[in-house]
């Protein structure tokens, strides 16, 4: 183990300023860059300028900020999709410098990382890049998915697809699947098959709909208590829950698909009238062939520390996000209380101290059972509930929560968490 005046030796001096703005060293020079400019990364930057810090910068290549928890609402027909994006221009933080360019590579002992405009120095770096969807994972997908009966809410472009075949079923079969390993949102591929019988069951058709869910674990969900709850919401649909199980293969021209059953050793054609997939996902190539990554993670996340969500092994860098190798859920929530203890003990590096502020593994689940119910699964690293609203029972299905998903949430992101407030 390194000795303490070796770690601190990483660190330099935190600047007095009290604003963010541009530093005067070198262009390509940053104090603190920060990869990725979703959630994580704009959170992030938008707290350390709170706090004084200058020579933030942002590398991010999309015109486009999109707040992804709605798009399971809009396949639902519960929310337009105008409601998911703004300019990214219009959340980046006044004076951080935004470098609109990909990155490709990095380097943790130069400490540079590349982009598709040059390279670029740091003192401190952010790893927030968020994930890749990996369509061409599972054979046939790709190609499916978007056209015909095959939809899925994992990406902007195919969301509203997805209610246009929701709302055009009439009878057949409705399949949806989740992929092994860690995925965005875990309960978001059930969420829409629970919207989906919703919506059959008010148009009375759902008895002539067979619905089939595809899950890779052994359980509905991790923790007991929604576990249980999300059991009797899929017995109440009739709900066919296929547990150890993951779609391995689709045609989406012949309406066929195959499903592994991982515990019984088998596997089975399905046909559907409707398929609601959702990709394998993984870190961004680049950081999964890069030094910065996990050996532990056969998804290539980004190494850091449960709690510190520092780099064991370059004591300069921090990740959180979906892009960070944490065993918790990915979702928004847990980003909101990932970026305080980010920046926390960054500001505390930059003293020359080793910060001390912890991450308890808090993320939280908006379990959407109706098009007006939601179960709030709040839990941390020990699958713990830690709920967060008192007096009020999360555990039971709920119009009030159905509202904080809504309407409560997207406001807190856009006017809290991205201007650093909360």
């Amino acid at each position: 183990m390194s000795s303490v005046s070796s770690v601190l030796s990483t660190f330099v001096p935190l600047s007095t300023s009290s604003t963010c703005r541009a530093s005067g060293s070198a262009p390509d020079h940053h104090r603190v860059l920060i990869v990725g400019g979703g959630t994580a990364g704009i959170t992030t930057a938008a707290r350390l300028c709170r706090a004084g810090v200058t020579g933030v910068a942002v590398v991010e290549p999309a015109a486009t900020h999109w707040y992804q928890p709605l798009w399971t609402l809009v396949g639902g027909g519960r929310a337009p999709l105008s409601l998911t994006h703004r300019p990214e221009a219009s959340v980046m933080p006044r004076g951080a410098r935004w470098i609109r360019e990909a990155a490709t590579a990095v380097d943790p002992e130069a400490r540079t990382v590349t982009t598709t405009g040059g390279v670029h120095r740091y003192d401190f770096l952010v790893m927030a890049t968020g994930l890749q969807l990996d369509w061409g994972e599972v054979p046939g997908l790709d190609t499916a998915v978007g056209h015909g009966a095959v939809s899925s809410n994992y990406s902007h472009e195919h969301a509203p697809h997805t209610w246009e075949l929701i709302r055009g079923l009439r009878s057949g079969t409705a399949v949806f699947t989740q992929p092994a390993g860690p995925v965005k949102c875990g309960g978001a591929p059930q969420k829409i098959a629970y919207l989906a019988a919703d919506h059959w069951r008010r148009q009375g058709v759902l008895d002539r709909i067979r619905v089939v869910l595809v899950l890779p674990a052994d359980s509905m969900f991790g923790v007991p208590v929604w576990r249980r709850a999300l059991e009797r919401v899929a017995d109440r649909y009739g709900i066919e829950v296929r547990l150890n199980s993951e779609m391995t293969s689709v045609d989406g021209a012949a309406r066929r698909l195959t499903v592994a059953d991982r515990a019984a050793g088998t596997a089975e054609s399905l046909a559907f009238d409707l398929l609601h997939a959702v990709p394998p996902q993984s870190a961004p190539d680049w950081v999964r062939r890069g030094p910065l990554a996990d050996p532990a993670s056969p998804y290539g996340y980004v190494e850091a520390d449960p709690y510190t969500l520092r780099h064991p092994r370059h004591r300069n860098v921090f990740a959180l996000g979906d892009v960070a190798n944490l065993p918790t859920s990915k979702t928004g929530a847990a980003v909101r209380r990932q970026a305080p203890v980010v920046v926390a003990n960054l500001l505390a590096g930059m003293k020359g101290e080793r910060g001390d502020r912890r991450y308890d593994g808090y993320t939280s689940c908006p379990l959407v059972t109706a098009r007006d119910r939601v179960l709030l699964a709040e839990f941390d690293y020990g699958g713990r509930p830690a709920p967060s609203i008192p007096l009020v029972d999360t555990t039971k299905e709920r119009r009030d929560m159905w509202l904080l998903k809504r309407y409560g949430l997207p406001a807190l992101y856009w006017h809290g968490m991205l201007k650093g407030f909360v």
